[in-house]
């Protein structure tokens, strides 16, 4: 499961704000951030097991992450990778609006999920749970594993955090605080996602940290309005140690 956080429009600085955790099983073979051999525009981690992945962006400026959309009385039957859908767009020729126009004729093969695609010019969002294309708009939005800004506690207590500390000066580090939340909220604010009430607690801080499951990659995403892009990640090694990578590029004026 997962935790996205993002603010458009919002910064004076920064049009483009983001935070993202990706939560996965522990044993799940992942490559970090890194600029593509194949594609050398495209910047982003690779799982190892079906070879899609969870955030990127490209030189040109597009952008795309994605969550699966949690529900466990729904059977899980699609062997489609909905990583391939964020990779997809980031290799691909298609605006934002144009792509998920495409995800959305084959939206039902894959297992829910909730999409979201923009460039220098705009943002969408898709979720094959309702099957609507939705432009983004101004505002600091919050993604976890259900619909664009649906109130779980972590999503409100992140989208809060976000807002705080964005309207003054901040720093990076600042900015993963927020990821590293583990605050579990009250039993009576938790989701009802087809699940124990003990698993429902474990999936509901914004910093998931079990055994076998948990956070794994942390990501912060700065555009700022001369297209300046900052992208940190912090990922989580076999030996249970944070690795802290940064690049920094300027995007293509073209875009792509």
């Amino acid at each position: 499961m997962c935790t996205i956080l993002f603010a458009y429009k919002v910064h004076r600085k920064y049009p483009f704000i983001f935070l993202g955790n990706r939560d996965e099983f522990k044993n799940r073979e992942t490559k970090p951030s890194h600029f593509w051999q194949d594609n050398p525009k495209v910047l982003a981690g690779i799982d190892l097991l079906k070879g899609g992945t969870w955030t990127g962006i490209t030189k040109g400026g597009k952008i795309a992450f994605i969550t699966n959309y949690r529900d466990f009385r729904v059977e899980k039957k699609s062997p489609l990778s909905r990583g391939d859908l964020v990779r997809q767009y980031l290799i691909g020729s298609e605006n934002p609006k144009e792509y998920l126009e495409l995800v959305r004729n084959e939206g039902k093969k894959h297992n829910l999920f909730n999409l979201v695609v923009g460039d220098q010019k705009s943002f969408y969002y898709y979720s094959n749970v309702t099957d609507k294309i939705i432009e983004i708009q101004r505002g600091i939005h919050g993604l976890s594993n259900a619909l664009l800004n649906t109130p779980w506690p972590k999503v409100v207590r992140g989208k809060e955090a976000l807002s705080t500390i964005i309207n003054g000066e901040f720093t990076v580090d600042q900015l993963f605080e927020i990821l590293a939340d583990q605050t579990i909220p009250p039993d009576r604010d938790l989701p009802d996602t087809g699940t124990t009430l003990e698993i429902e607690r474990m999936l509901s801080t914004i910093h998931i940290d079990t055994p076998s499951y948990g956070t794994r990659v942390k990501t912060v995403i700065l555009i700022d309005q001369k297209g300046e892009v900052q992208f940190y990640e912090k990922f989580l090694s076999k030996d249970n140690f944070w690795e802290l990578r940064e690049y920094k590029f300027i995007m293509d004026s073209e875009g792509g």
